[in-house]
C-alpha cells in the first residue's frame, strides 16, 4: 500500500509539474499575440496605405522593440509567486531551429591573422602571398590551414626555412636550425590551442546571449564553428555579438578644431590628385539622404551637437554659385570641389564651452553616412591626405545615437592620438569585471568597468593628463564613447556611455566579460531560418504524430475493450510528462524530437499490449480477474524491461555522440522510454487496482479480439534453420556494404549547400530529377 501511495503522489506531482511548465508557453503565446495585435492595429491606423507585406515587416520590427521594453512587465500571477514576461519566456517550452526559425551561422577562425602574429615580420611579402594562396586552397580542401600555408610557402620558396620567419630569441623548443617540420608542428599546436580557446570563449559568450539550447559544433581541423540559435529574430545583433574580438582600448583624442585645417588642406591636395578623373556618384541617393538627415530632429548632445545643427552649419556656408541648382547638381559640385569634406555631414565651426568660454574639445569630427565609410577610409589612408594630419593621428568610426544610427544610417568620425605608439595607453587586459548599469546623470543604460591595480594606476595617469579632454573608448576599432574626465579618476572604475538599449549594453558587457578571442572568428556563412524551412518535413512529422496517436487510441479500445482506456490514459500521461519534462529541463523540441515522440507512442502502447495479452492468457486458463492481473503484470515484466532497456542503451549512445537533430531525437527518446516504463507498468497497474478495489474490473476482450488470431499457428521452432540462413546472408551483405562504402552527405564529405528561391512552387522530387543529369558525380 505504501508503494501505491508513493506512485499516486508521484503521478499527481508529475501531472502538476508538467501542466505548470506548459502553462508558461500558453501565457507567453497569448501575451505576444495580444501585443502583436496592438502593434498591427497601431500601424494600420498610422499607415492606412501600407500593403500587407509591408505591414508584416514593420510589425515584426516594432514588435521586437515592444516586447523588449515589456521584458519586466508582470504577465503571470500565481498568487504565491509572480513572473515577468522575460521570466515566463525563459520557462516556456523551447522549440528548435527547424520549428520556430532562427539563425544558422558558420564562423571561420581567422588563422591567417594568428600566423602573422607568430611571424617575425607580419608585412613580409612572401608570408602574405603564401597566406592568400592558403586561403584560396582552403575553399576546396579538408586539410588544416597551417598545412596549406606550408605547401603554399614551400611552393613559392622551395629553399627557404620557416625557422628564419617564425623563430626568435623568446621561442621555446625551437631554434634557428629547427626543421620546417618542427616549426610546423609548433605552429599547428598553437593554432589548435587558439581554435579551442576561441571555441570556449564563444561558448561562454553564447551562453550569456539568452538563447535556449544553442547548438554549437566545432570542426577543429578546418577551424570552423557552426552555431544554431533558435528563435533569434535580430540577425545584426548576432553578427556583432559573435564576431566581436573584444579588443578594448583607451586612446587620447584630437579635438575637431585641432585638425580642421588639416581637412581643408587635404581636400585641396586630394582635389588636385583627382583632377580630371570622373567621379562616379549616385547623386540622387545622396540628395535624398541629405534631405532626410536635414529634416530629421536629432537628439541634442552637449559634446557633439545635433546632426541637424551640423547640417545647418554646412548649408549656411554654401556659396552663391549654387543658386538655382538642383540638389543633385549641388552634391555633384560638392564632390568635385571638396572630394574629402563632401563625405562629412557638417562643417568645422569652432565651438565654445558655455561654462569656460574657451574652445570646446570635441573628439567628434563629423557624422558620416555608413555606406560612405569604405570610400572615406580609403581617402584618409592615401599618402596625399595623411601628410596633412599629425603623424600620430588615426581615424576611427564610432557609433551614433540610436535614432541617427537606425533611421539616418550614419556613424561618427573620430580622430585618435596614438603618440607614435601601436599599443594604447590602456588596454582591455586590465579590465577585471564589467556589468550593465545606468548612468547616474542621464539614467541611460551604460557599461560599468572595474580594473586591476595596474590598470587603475594607468587609468589614473591617463585621466590626470587629459582633464577636460575626451578619451576614446574603442572596442574592435569602433569608438563607443569619448567622455572627457573632469578630474583625475582613481580607483580603477570607468564606464562606457552611449545611446544603448538595455539589451545592447548587456551584450557589450558580456562580450568584455567573456574576454578577447585568441583568434578572430569571421562569419563565412549565415542563414536566417524561418519556421517554414523544411515545412514538408515538419508537417509530415506532426501529421504522422497525430495519425499514429489517433490510430493507436482507437485500436486500444477496439481490441482491448474497456481495458483500452487504461492504455490510452497511460499514453496521454506519457506524452504529457515527456513534453513537460522537456520544458522543465529547458531542452528544445525539434522536428527530430517529434519523430522521437512518435516512436514513444509505439513503445508506450507496446508495454500495455504485452501486459494485456498476458492477462488474457491467464484469464483463458480460468483464473479470476484479480489473480490474472497479478500474474499478468508479474510475468510480463521481464520482456517489457528487455525491450525498453535495449532501446534505452541505443538512445544513450546517440545522446552521447550525436549532435543537432540526432541529439534532439535521443533526448526525447530517452525521456519517452523512461516515462513509458513508469506509465505503462506502474500507472496502469495503479488505475487497474483502484477499479478492482471497488469490486469492478476491466474487460480485456471484444468480439473482434476473441476471434482474431485463433486459427493462426506459426511454427517458429520448426523454421529456425531457415531463419538462421537468412540471418547469415543478411549479415554478410551488411558487412560487404560497409566495406563497399557509403554515400556521404555534406556533413561528412564536405561540399556545397545551396538555398534557391523559385518563382513558383516545385516539388523536391522534380528538382532532384531535373538536376541528376548535370550532377552525375554528386549526391543530391
Amino acid at each position: 500500500m505504501q508503494l501505491k501511495g508513493l506512485i499516486k503522489i508521484f503521478t499527481i506531482a508529475l501531472i502538476l509539474i508538467s501542466l505548470f511548465q506548459l502553462s508558461f508557453t500558453l501565457v507567453v503565446n497569448n501575451f505576444e499575440k495580444k501585443q502583436e495585435s496592438k502593434v498591427r492595429s497601431q500601424l494600420k491606423t498610422s499607415n492606412p496605405g501600407m500593403s500587407e507585406a509591408e505591414l508584416s515587416l514593420a510589425a515584426d520590427d516594432k514588435l521586437r522593440f515592444v516586447l523588449d521594453s515589456l521584458s519586466t512587465k508582470e504577465i503571470y500571477n500565481l498568487g504565491i509567486t509572480k513572473y515577468t514576461y522575460q521570466e515566463a519566456k525563459e520557462e516556456q517550452l523551447n522549440l528548435g531551429l527547424d520549428l520556430q526559425g532562427g539563425m544558422n551561422v558558420v564562423l571561420e577562425v581567422s588563422l591567417d591573422d594568428l600566423v602573422r602574429s607568430m611571424s617575425n615580420n607580419r608585412n613580409d611579402p612572401a608570408l602574405n602571398l603564401a597566406l592568400e594562396e592558403a586561403k584560396k586552397m582552403q575553399v576546396n580542401s579538408q586539410e588544416d590551414f597551417i598545412s596549406l600555408f606550408a605547401k603554399a610557402y614551400e611552393a613559392k620558396n622551395p629553399q627557404a626555412k620557416l625557422a628564419t620567419m617564425f623563430v626568435n630569441s623568446s621561442s621555446k623548443d625551437l631554434n634557428f636550425n629547427s626543421s620546417n617540420a618542427d616549426v610546423l608542428k609548433k605552429m599547428k599546436a598553437e593554432a589548435k590551442d587558439a581554435i579551442n580557446r576561441t571555441h570556449k570563449v564563444l561558448l561562454t559568450r553564447i551562453d550569456k546571449f539568452g538563447v535556449a539550447q544553442p547548438n554549437v559544433n566545432l570542426d577543429e581541423n578546418r577551424g570552423i564553428i557552426s552555431v544554431e540559435l533558435a528563435g533569434v529574430n535580430n540577425p545584426e545583433r548576432v553578427r556583432k555579438y559573435l564576431q566581436a574580438t573584444a579588443k578594448l582600448e583607451f586612446w587620447e583624442t584630437y579635438s575637431q578644431h585641432e585638425i580642421a585645417q588639416g581637412f581643408i588642406k587635404a581636400d585641396e591636395d586630394l582635389k588636385a590628385l583627382l583632377s580630371g578623373k570622373k567621379e562616379n556618384v549616385d547623386t540622387s541617393k545622396l540628395a535624398a539622404d541629405t534631405n532626410q538627415v536635414a529634416n530629421t530632429a536629432a537628439p541634442s548632445s552637449s559634446d557633439t551637437g545635433s546632426l541637424a545643427n551640423l547640417m545647418k552649419t554646412d548649408t549656411s556656408k554654401t556659396d552663391t554659385s549654387t543658386a538655382g541648382m538642383t540638389d543633385e547638381q549641388k552634391i555633384a559640385k560638392a564632390k568635385k570641389d571638396n572630394p574629402l569634406r563632401s563625405f562629412l555631414l557638417g562643417g568645422f565651426e569652432v565651438r565654445q564651452d558655455p561654462k569656460t568660454g574657451q574652445v570646446a574639445n570635441m573628439p567628434m569630427i563629423s557624422y558620416v553616412f555608413t555606406r560612405d565609410t569604405a570610400q572615406l577610409r580609403e581617402y584618409l589612408n592615401m599618402p596625399v591626405v595623411k601628410k596633412n594630419f599629425p603623424a600620430d593621428c588615426r581615424f576611427y568610426f564610432g557609433i551614433a545615437d540610436k535614432e541617427n544610427r537606425e533611421k539616418n544610417k550614419v556613424c561618427i568620425l573620430y580622430s585618435i592620438k596614438t603618440n607614435g605608439k601601436d599599443a594604447p595607453p590602456l588596454g582591455g587586459d586590465h579590465i577585471t569585471d564589467t556589468r550593465q548599469d545606468y548612468d547616474r546623470v542621464s539614467g541611460q543604460p551604460d557599461v560599468q568597468m572595474s580594473m586591476d591595480p595596474v590598470g587603475a594606476r594607468m587609468w589614473e595617469r591617463l585621466t590626470g593628463a587629459n582633464v577636460g579632454k575626451p578619451i576614446a573608448i574603442v572596442l574592435d576599432d569602433i569608438v563607443y564613447s569619448a567622455p572627457a574626465p573632469s578630474e583625475k579618476i582613481a580607483g580603477g572604475s570607468s564606464n562606457i556611455t552611449g545611446s544603448f538599449t538595455v539589451e545592447e549594453a548587456q551584450d557589450l558587457a558580456n562580450i568584455l566579460k567573456t574576454g578577447k578571442l585568441p583568434a578572430p572568428a569571421k562569419i563565412v556563412q549565415e542563414q536566417v531560418v524561418g519556421p517554414t524551412l523544411g515545412e514538408e518535413a515538419v508537417n509530415g512529422g506532426m501529421l504522422s504524430f497525430i495519425i499514429s496517436f489517433i490510430v493507436i487510441f482507437i485500436l486500444m479500445l477496439v481490441y482491448y475493450n474497456t481495458a483500452g482506456w487504461v492504455a490510452n490514459i497511460a499514453l496521454i500521461l506519457n506524452l504529457l510528462f515527456t513534453v513537460g519534462v522537456l520544458a522543465a529541463l529547458h531542452a528544445s523540441l525539434t522536428a527530430a524530437g517529434i519523430a522521437g515522440l512518435v516512436l514513444t507512442i509505439g513503445m508506450a502502447v507496446d508495454t500495455n499490449v504485452i501486459i494485456f495479452e498476458r492477462i488474457k492468457e491467464e484469464l483463458k486458463l480460468g483464473k479470476n480477474h484479480e489473480s490474472a492481473v497479478n500474474d499478468g503484470y508479474r510475468r510480463s515484466l521481464n520482456p517489457v524491461l528487455d525491450g525498453h532497456i535495449t532501446v534505452l542503451m541505443t538512445a544513450i549512445i546517440l545522446f552521447i555522440f550525436g549532435l543537432g537533430p540526432v541529439l534532439g531525437f535521443a533526448t526525447t527518446q530517452i525521456l519517452g522510454i523512461l516515462l513509458s516504463l513508469f506509465c505503462g507498468i506502474l500507472v496502469s497497474r495503479l488505475i487497474t487496482d483502484m477499479r478492482m478495489s471497488k469490486g469492478k474490473h476491466f474487460n480485456y476482450f471484444t468480439g473482434i479480439s476473441e476471434k482474431m488470431f485463433q486459427k493462426f499457428n506459426f511454427h517458429f521452432i520448426e523454421w529456425r534453420k531457415k531463419a538462421y540462413m537468412i540471418s547469415i546472408v543478411v549479415l554478410i551483405l551488411g558487412i560487404a556494404a560497409i566495406f563497399n562504402g557509403f554515400y556521404y552527405g555534406v556533413e561528412f564529405a564536405g561540399g556545397r549547400s545551396y538555398t534557391v528561391k523559385l518563382e513558383k512552387a516545385v516539388s523536391t522530387n522534380d528538382i532532384r530529377e531535373a538536376l541528376k543529369p548535370s550532377l552525375k558525380n554528386s549526391r543530391l
